[in-house]
């Protein structure tokens, strides 16, 4: 799968250093290194997401429980980064998200308000932000960043090429909507396939 950063101290003049030296966005290698990382523990992946949409079931009558509970979507990033590491994870670690708490919810809320106000607006700048921070949990999980650098290097790094995220962000919503159209069972494969691709991009780049 090449060589990872993962894990390694970043700060932001290094994504910096990244963004003006130019990077490849290598979408057919994340699918392929997903698929990869989802087939060496299918069982898990599929444990966890169908654990975790009964707790996103039950916790649906509390107000804003979405937002609250973003850090199981955290948990994808962890335990797919201590698989990138050849580390082994357990479940867990899934839930590993929650000691992000604060940082994951705050950069939730001020993603959805940004992107909401950007759709209002023209459309166009609800599209870009919802794009740009693509990477803003991985940075908060991996990098221990602060939610409002989290969200600072990820617009930076993705817009250095952000129509080739636009277009990898497109191909994991089509993905997932052929799973959705197959009686929703598909989507307990693409799911966990769409987050270890992403988290791929992310270790990639």
């Amino acid at each position: 799968m090449g060589a990872f950063d993962v894990g390694q101290e970043l700060d932001e003049a290094q994504v910096q250093g990244i963004v003006d030296s130019g990077y490849q966005v290598r979408i057919g290698d994340y699918m392929s290194q997903g698929w990869a990382l989802f087939t060496r523990n299918p069982g898990n992946f599929i444990g966890f997401l169908i654990l975790s949409g009964l707790i996103s079931m039950a916790a649906s009558i509390v107000p804003f429980s979405g937002l609250l509970l973003t850090p199981l979507t955290a948990g994808y990033y962890i335990f797919i980064f201590k698989m990138i590491k050849d580390e082994r994870p357990e479940f867990g670690d899934f839930f590993q998200g929650f000691n992000f708490f604060l940082p994951i919810v705050i950069s939730s809320i001020l993603i959805t308000i940004f992107v909401a106000v950007g759709l209002v607006l023209l459309i166009l700048p609800g599209i870009y932000l919802a794009v740009s921070y693509l990477f803003v949990i991985p940075f908060i999980v991996d990098k221990d960043m602060h939610f409002w650098q989290a969200m600072n290097v990820s617009r930076k790094l993705i817009s250095k090429n952000w129509f080739s995220f636009l277009g990898f962000v497109l191909l994991l919503g089509l993905l997932n909507f052929v799973g959705a159209l197959l009686l929703l069972v598909g989507l307990l494969v693409t799911i966990p396939w769409t987050m270890c691709a992403m988290a791929a991009a992310y270790a990639d780049i």
